[in-house]
């Protein structure tokens, strides 16, 4: 049976401010249901271990995202995440990265989970990312010294979407210019519709209504 591990925040707050935040939980719920309907397990994992700070939990009419948190396994799994430096990834048949704002103040720059991803991503595996998420991306380096980002194309949350969401004086950076800095091309659509982008085993969404089609490709190259 093939197998996911999830990469989550510990960070649990907007960048420096007081606002609550972590993982988006949408981003995250959305490709767990497209997980287990096709009969795919998956593990969740942060730095430090132990319970994962996750914001978008209050009902608003995403039947997808409340059936996966009134889940007592997907729960159990959340307030209990693997401390990534103990798992071994090499019973995992790819890895995905969901957003939230917390990931730009941890993943974006941990070498202990890029690593992990780099031998992943190396020995054939499939790397999945979504809004925020792939800023997880940023510190992959691979064994040729060259940046994972430095070979593939990408997507991820634009600075439109900052702005309409309210965030852009409080983010630690824009994910948009960093991505588009460091990968071979960063392309966007209209703000908060889906759009996903695929090259070398890497799939990255724009945005959270981008999560349930990233789920449904992940789905397809585990087939």
């Amino acid at each position: 049976m093939k197998k996911v591990m999830i990469f989550v925040t510990n960070h649990a707050t907007l960048g420096s401010t007081a606002q609550a935040n972590g993982t988006y939980a949408p981003e995250l719920t959305h490709v767990v249901s497209a997980l287990l309907a096709a009969g795919i397990e998956y593990d969740i994992a942060s730095i430090k271990g132990g319970s994962a700070p996750l914001y978008g939990v209050e009902p608003d009419g995403d039947e997808v995202n409340q059936q996966i948190l009134n889940n007592n396994q997907f729960n159990n799994k959340v307030d209990n995440t693997l401390t990534a430096s103990e798992i071994d990834i090499n019973a995992y048949d790819a890895i995905f990265y969901p957003g939230g704002f917390g990931l730009l103040s941890d993943l974006f720059e941990d070498k202990t989970v890029a690593a992990i991803s780099a031998q992943h991503y190396e020995s054939g595996g499939i790397i999945a990312s979504v809004c925020h998420g792939p800023a997880g991306l940023l510190p992959i380096t691979l064994s040729n010294g060259e940046s994972l980002l430095s070979s593939v194309s990408v997507t991820g949350f634009t600075r439109e979407e900052e702005v309409d969401f309210g965030t852009i004086d409080d983010i630690p950076f824009l994910l948009e210019d960093a991505l588009a800095r460091n990968a071979v091309q960063y392309s966007k659509k209209q703000p908060w519709q889906s759009f996903v982008v695929e090259d070398k085993r890497v799939i990255t969404g724009q945005n959270p209504a981008s999560a349930h089609a990233v789920g449904e490709v992940l789905v397809k190259y585990l087939s």
